[in-house]
């Protein structure tokens, strides 16, 4: 077969929607699809999804790209899944799903991680490289225990979201060493599942899966889900990993040094590095290339305030768009692109969601600082993307304080389509940033499934043979400059507003 006729499919369950995607295996996109997906909001701090809509909206996305793409199944080499992590699926004994599944933006398990960290805080961290908070599988488990003891006793199978869905594609039942690393229960530089963590909360060592590489082979399509998908039965499916991790992988960050810049829902930057630097204020986890990590420092909103921003001053422009016309956003980006460095004194702080990296602070609230009778929409839009950029400055800033050099940087996620968005972001952290043709993870996900099945004869091959640059951005050293004096101000109103922040959070 030549590259003209051999494909390999990618899954990603994102923490929205569902996308399934099919690569040739020179790197071109050939077709995709995705779906949204629903969530549920039961109770306030709550988000949850059931699981078997993973599945369904899988088979849909992907007869809806077999349709667009035209192609023979019997061409795809494999199919490889990957998920937001954290996202435990709690099986029974018959293999029937014992509860939706809680995502990694749940907020239920606060008292849990406050409870672990003052018992054992030190012990965890050491263990595990991360502190507890409740977007780890351990606290969310330990409030299954305290709040659903009889779905704690009757679970025989712990699953993380992509390997639920690998399950029902195959049957079989493992996980990757990332994902295992992202429940807290796995002892960090042994790469195993840790008793001792595991007893901190009463689990059963019984009900963890196996270890795999993310890149290997782990089963085949099986009859039933072959007649649901279209897909061939017996075509290979590979472990797959979390969706970062597939992300970082799939848009060519694979040696050390080399860094990643994501402008999507939520915002982060992350830098690959040669060993474990784990620290408090960030996340630490193992790449999809053995040898290799990544420390993530993360910023909780990014593309949603973008959104926001849109629906609460743009409704008009959105009306248009339903009708034919521009696009908000590309209106949004036309407006502000003559909006000078600082947006004329307008600084924005993202917390719209509270704060992660490196606050931590579930009680900060977003602000716009310095408005007068001179400002106008565009000045929103341009201090909005200013801010976002400051905050992921100050997510960086917390990886390098830990040693750690940016030598390249990647830039990713919808935001990323904004080439305005990109020169702010280049132009506040003074560094160049490139951006890749394709970012999703399920394009990651696609290629590491080329690995697993020997399309490729390792992991840097298939980047190095599909990924490609569509454009480069270099800092401007004055406004580089201009944004480091408005970054000082920055951080000096950040410091005045937390206190005000936590008394009006009385009041919300």
């Amino acid at each position: 077969m030549t590259s003209k006729d051999v494909y390999l499919v990618g899954v990603d369950i994102g923490t929205g929607n569902l996308k399934s995607i099919v690569v040739r295996i020179d790197g071109t996109v050939v077709g995709s699809s995705s779906q949204e997906l629903t969530t549920s909001y039961l109770y306030p701090g709550w988000t949850e999804q059931d699981p078997n809509d993973w599945y369904l909206a899988f088979c849909k996305t992907f007869r809806e790209t077999l349709s667009q793409s035209n192609i023979d199944t019997k061409k795809i080499a494999a199919v490889c899944f990957d998920a937001a992590a954290h996202t435990p699926v709690l099986l029974d004994n018959y293999d029937q799903v014992l509860r939706p599944a809680i995502l990694w933006t749940d907020q239920r398990s606060v008292k849990q991680a406050e409870w672990l960290n003052s018992h054992y805080g030190d012990r965890i961290f050491k263990i595990g490289y991360q502190r507890a908070n409740p977007t780890w599988t351990l606290p969310q488990l330990l409030w299954v225990k305290e709040n659903e003891a009889h779905i704690f006793e009757k679970t025989r199978k712990l699953m993380i979201a992509k390997d639920y869905l690998r399950f029902r594609v195959t049957g079989t039942w493992e996980t990757d060493w990332v994902d295992a690393l992202g429940t807290l229960m796995v002892d960090a530089e042994k790469q195993q599942w840790s008793k001792e963590l595991c007893d901190y909360i009463g689990w059963s060592m019984d009900t963890l899966p196996r270890i795999v590489s993310p890149r290997e082979v782990v089963g085949k399509v099986g009859p039933q889900a072959s007649r649901d998908t279209g897909l061939q039965e017996g075509t290979p499916v590979v472990a797959g990993s979390s969706d970062t991790a597939v992300e970082d992988y799939g848009a060519g960050a694979i040696e050390a040094g080399q860094g990643i810049i994501k402008l999507a829902t939520a915002g982060n930057t992350n830098i690959m590095t040669e060993r474990a630097y784990p620290h408090p204020l960030t996340f630490t986890y193992y790449h999809v290339i053995p040898g290799l990590w990544y420390s993530v420092a993360a910023t909780n909103s990014c593309a949603s305030a973008h959104r926001w921003l849109r629906d609460q001053f743009f409704q008009t422009e959105m009306g248009k768009a339903e009708e034919g016309e521009k696009d908000a956003f590309d209106i949004m980006d036309e407006i502000a692109r003559d909006v000078s460095v600082g947006s004329n004194g307008l600084i924005f702080h993202p917390y719209l969601l509270g704060e992660r990296s490196p606050y931590w602070d579930p009680f900060l609230k977003a602000d716009f600082i310095g408005i007068t009778m001179r400002h106008r929409r565009e000045h929103f839009v341009r201090s909005l993307y200013e801010g976002i950029a400051f905050s992921l400055k100050d997510c960086l800033n917390s990886i390098l304080n830990l040693g750690l050099e940016l030598k390249e940087a990647r830039i990713i996620g919808g935001g990323s389509k904004s080439a305005l968005w990109r020169q702010i972001v280049c132009d506040v952290l003074g560094v160049e940033v490139s951006k890749p043709a394709v970012d999703d993870a399920s394009y990651g996900a696609a290629l590491l499934g080329g690995v697993g099945v020997g399309i490729f004869q390792d992991e840097k091959d298939a980047i190095k043979k599909c990924v490609k640059i569509t454009s480069h951005s270099k800092p401007n050293p004055k406004n580089h400059e201009r944004y480091a004096q408005l970054f000082e101000i920055y951080k000096k109103a950040h410091d005045q507003l937390v206190d005000i922040c936590h008394r009006l959070h009385d009041f919300s």
